[in-house]
């Protein structure tokens, strides 16, 4: 696919020459001066703390976080999420913010292409979301070449696409969102990044799936690709997006310390691309029970091997109960550094002695019944700290690494699962 161009006989051979076309009216002059550099020319006089192009306020911090600091000139940004997730109103408020706290010498400008609304339409988007921005210009094309010929006088600080499956070029054959035009726009954009220092970011569709819409060259030549239901942490109000503070909230339950609910609940330390959770797994023994359990938010295999390991190596009789295990809030827990967590509530449930509410847990699992050290430990437990709990269970092997840390939290360290038991299900005396 995409190895034949269509040749017409008597036409302008470089009206044809794909992608380059599309900004060789803006690029030439520039890309023939372009010569090899050393690193001292290239980074002398930069300040790289103020590189980045910056995002303020409480929504700007949240985009920044999952972008590494702020939006990085010339780079590509991918975008994507199901439809009606809000990708669009994301995009829209974020580049209200980049065409505000300009600096001296900078261009103000932050052009909004849409393939698929007019401008009165996102007008209205932005009126709703009191989007007042004076230099946040709108512009409704499919063209890439005339897009970026219109985008010329303006020089602007961003360019953004929503969406890269509603653009072409004309140089190839095919309609809009083809898999040929999904590539080749895409990279023609990202030359005119890379050539002109303008941060470009495109919209993406997913797939039924959830994979980005297109060839996976689209995501591999882009600077950073998020989807925006798994990067980004935003309540919708009527007003716009509004972040996601502290997301661990809706992913725990509040009990008195005494309550008999807690038993079979057990608290898992996870990370989520930069940003750390304290995820609640629930855990249901039933004996007697003729069928199998059922597990949500789990993989079964996972679960399979923790429930095997519980009755080989840590001596519960398992064997008679119909297990289930649920992670609240619909989250899906795929790291291992959850498994601890899965072990701890099934005891729970199975001992019926309830985990206190101020215990986290962190670890892998091993066959032998062995605790395994996972990565970003520190992270994790500073992060566990800081939400208040008392004491976290961690494999022996990390305990050197957290000792320097001088927390106000009590570490406890345990070898294998049976250490584990006896460590946190004992009668207190």
């Amino acid at each position: 696919m995409g190895t034949l161009t269509k040749y017409v006989p008597g036409s302008d051979p470089g009206a044809s020459v794909g992608s380059h076309h599309a900004f060789r009216s803006w690029i030439p002059q520039k890309s023939k001066e372009m010569v090899p550099q050393s690193l001292q020319q290239v980074t002398k006089g930069v300040d790289q703390s103020e590189w980045r192009i910056p995002l303020s306020g409480n929504f700007g911090m949240e985009i920044a976080r999952v972008l590494g600091g702020g939006v990085v000139p010339g780079s590509l940004i991918l975008v994507g999420g199901d439809p009606g997730v809000g990708k669009s109103s994301l995009i829209l408020q974020l580049a209200s913010i980049m065409s505000e706290n300009i600096g001296a010498g900078e261009s103000s400008a932050v052009v909004y292409v849409s393939g698929e609304e007019s401008i009165e339409q996102i007008g209205n988007r932005a009126d709703r979301m009191s989007i007042k921005s004076r230099n946040l210009y709108l512009y409704s094309s499919t063209d890439i070449e005339d897009i970026l010929d219109k985008i010329q006088p303006l020089s602007p600080r961003a360019l953004i696409i929503d969406s890269i499956q509603t653009v072409y070029l004309r140089g190839f054959a095919g309609s809009a969102g083809n898999m040929t035009q999904v590539k080749e726009c895409t990279s023609a954009l990202l030359r005119f990044a890379k050539l002109t220092n303008i941060p470009v970011i495109l919209i993406g569709h997913v797939t039924k799936t959830g994979d980005i819409a297109g060839p996976r060259r689209e995501m591999l030549i882009s600077s950073v690709v998020a989807i925006s239901e798994k990067s980004f942490w935003f309540n919708r109000r009527g007003y716009g997006l509004q972040p996601v503070l502290n997301p661990t909230e809706m992913f725990l339950t509040e009990h008195d310390s005494d309550s008999e609910i807690l038993a079979g609940l057990a608290v898992a330390v996870v990370l989520d691309g930069s940003r750390t959770f304290a995820i609640e797994v629930q855990a249901l023994c039933v004996s007697g029970s003729p069928r199998n359990g059922e597990v949500v938010g789990i993989p079964r295999n996972r679960a399979d091997i923790i429930i095997s390991v519980l009755m080989k190596q840590a001596g519960l009789k398992l064997q008679d109960n119909a297990v289930f295990l649920n992670v609240v809030s619909g989250f899906m827990l795929t790291e291992t550094a959850g498994d601890l967590a899965i072990a701890a509530s099934i005891c729970s449930s199975f001992l019926e002695y309830p985990i206190p509410n101020d215990i986290a847990f962190i670890g892998e699992v091993g066959l032998g019944g062995e605790l395994r050290t996972v990565p970003r430990m520190d992270k994790r437990v500073l992060a566990i700290a800081k939400l208040g709990y008392k004491k976290c269970v961690v494999p022996k092997t990390s305990e050197k690494l957290l000792r320097p840390l001088n927390l106000e939290l009590e570490i406890l360290p345990c070898s294998n699962l049976k250490e584990v038991i006896n460590t946190v299900f004992r009668p207190q005396g």
